[in-house]
């Protein structure tokens, strides 16, 4: 097959899209059989198809920045111009006389996302991910993604439509994601169900986009499709439990008996680790033998993954169980996330660095902005919080300068992005600046990672209004999450209306202060581990006790119905 190449250097246009940007990926099904039948045939009908698709993808505003043997890459600024772009070329490519070779099947997909640029191409996760919405299509046919349909829904001129196809698992991912075909007239319409996606039996969960640790995922995946036990280490709030999520939701095909996520930090008692494994593999307990004998019975020689989050404070029996685990099943890959390592023979370890920051001279740009993790992070962030969020050349270096004096920690750079909707980034910076100094003594940088995100989320909750800081302290009770029937029930003051709780816990949310896990059945709220520990530090002793006797009662009365 041909070898993979760039288009020549007089082609990379300056004006190529940038930013937010419509992709249309193309490949031809049945290729390699086709070039070891009819190699001579084939060349030529190659040369076809790429002037079909160039004509077509340029008439409509596209930029085609590579070739891969036989598919295109194609960007679009508009993602209305990628899907005709797609529809104009699969009906060129159908009037075309193929049959020297069989006939070329061109399955497309079109998706639209952020993208980084570094030496005039296109790198990131969109990209991954319409690589991945093309290898479920079949020749002639032309996928959508969800995100790119959303954007298409009252834009799609008539008599164009879109199909859907149901939700499906693509690789990468650990939530199904629903798929549409285009239709239109003169395309061919039906098609075989998609081929397989992802089936690999999991818990995980990823309620928002990685940013800036593409290069991190790469090399630690290796080393966990390597290596036994792999434990990524780091202060709280850099992000080890998002990079680890992302890991395992790439590997689901390396480990086809299940990807597993334990999560330990709402757990105290380290003899319940066996259990907490258990209750994720759903093993039932009988009684009559020990739990770990149990989950290693369950676990044999399957190949699976285990994620396990949060070990520090259980860092000991941990260990112990790990070990057992790996030198009982052979087939077994541990995954483990910690403020240090589990400190067992065959661990390797990674140590998470923050994220990017630009330096400070010379100052960058707006576009250079992109090519730090942090600054990355921060604007994608204060964009979903305000679409209306942007950054001029003017003001990168601010932007640039919170980053740094946040240390690239991720969680201190989602807090600090939350406030852009009320805060201008003169006021952002200035604020940052008091906080740091009431809690520094010279150098910033000589003290723990730890107190510089006390010092950001103190500044938050001052930010709260006197009812929301007074439902933040009380959330901390609930260590694993909560239902607003809890939160109404447990942190309710004075006979407080539900309504009053319901409309505070949806401003903490609005502000970032609380995650909210919604799903089509339920809802589900939780406090970051930083932030519970912040809630906890407020909460008086009186106050505690009230509580903790109400949550109790919560239980039981839950224990009761059950």
């Amino acid at each position: 097959m041909p070898e993979v190449h760039l288009p020549a250097a007089d082609s990379l246009r300056h004006d190529r899209p940038s930013g937010t940007v419509a992709f249309l990926f193309t490949d031809i099904e049945g290729s390699t059989r086709r070039w070891e039948r009819y190699r001579e045939a084939m060349a030529e009908a190659i040369t076809r198809h790429d002037a079909l698709l160039r004509g077509g993808i340029e008439a409509r505003g596209g930029y085609v920045f590579k070739n891969v043997g036989d598919a295109v890459y194609a960007a679009f600024e508009r993602i209305s111009d990628a899907v005709l772009a797609a529809r104009d070329t699969q009906r060129a490519l159908a009037a075309e006389d193929f049959s020297a070779v069989e006939g070329l099947a061109v399955r497309m997909a079109v998706h639209v996302g952020e993208v980084f640029e570094r030496d005039g191409d296109y790198f990131g996760p969109v990209l991954n991910r319409v690589a991945r919405l093309l290898a479920l299509g079949h020749g002639g046919q032309i996928l959508v993604s969800a995100s790119a349909a959303d954007l298409l829904r009252g834009v799609l001129p008539e008599p164009l439509a879109l199909r859907g196809l149901g939700a499906h698992r693509l690789k990468g991912l650990a939530v199904d994601e629903p798929i549409y075909q285009l239709v239109a007239p003169e395309l061919r319409d039906r098609f075989p169900d998609l081929h397989a996606s992802v089936t690999t039996p999991n818990n995980l969960s990823q309620f928002s986009r990685l940013v800036g640790r593409d290069d991190v995922v790469k090399e630690v995946e290796e080393v966990v499709a390597d290596r036994r036990l792999t434990t990524i280490v780091g202060a709280g709030g850099i992000g080890k439990t998002r990079v680890a999520l992302q890991i395992a939701a790439d590997l689901f095909e390396r480990f086809p008996a299940g990807v597993w996520l334990v999560e330990f930090a709402p757990l105290h008692d380290a003899e319940l680790v066996p259990s907490a494994i258990g209750a994720v593999l759903h093993v039932r307990e009988s009684g009559e033998e020990p739990v770990l004998v149990t989950v290693l019975r369950a676990l044999g020689d399957r190949r699976v993954l285990l994620v396990l989050d949060n070990c520090e404070h259980l860092i000991t029996e941990v260990a112990v169980v790990v070990d057992e685990i790996l030198r009982t099943s052979a087939g077994v890959h541990v995954l483990a996330t910690s403020r240090k390592s589990l400190g067992i023979g065959g661990e390797r370890v990674y140590r998470l660095p923050a994220l990017g920051v630009p330096p400070a001279d010379p100052a960058p740009t707006a576009r250079e902005l992109a090519r730090y993790g942090a600054t990355a992070l921060f604007i994608e962030r204060a964009q979903l919080i305000d679409g209306r969020f942007s950054v001029s050349d003017q003001s990168a270096p601010m932007v640039a300068d919170i980053c740094r004096r946040l240390d690239g920690i991720a969680l201190a750079l989602e807090l600090a992005a939350a406030r852009t909707n009320v805060l201008s980034l003169p006021d952002l910076a200035r604020r940052l600046d008091d906080r740091f100094g009431l809690l520094t003594a010279g150098s910033r940088a000589s003290l723990p990672r730890q107190q510089t995100m006390h010092a950001l989320i103190d500044w938050s909750y001052e930010l709260l209004s006197a009812d929301e800081q007074t439902l933040f302290r009380r959330l901390f009770v609930f260590s694993g999450g909560w239902t607003l029937e809890a939160a109404e029930t447990v942190c309710a003051e004075g006979g407080s209306e539900s309504s009053s709780i319901l409309q505070r816990l949806c401003s903490l949310v609005d502000k970032s202060l609380v995650v909210a896990e919604l799903n089509a059945s339920a809802a589900r709220y939780r406090l970051l581990e930083s932030m519970r520990a912040y809630a906890a530090q407020k909460v008086s002793e009186s106050e505690r006790n009230v509580l903790e006797a109400a949550h109790a009662r919560w239980i039981a009365a839950l224990a009761e119905r059950a």
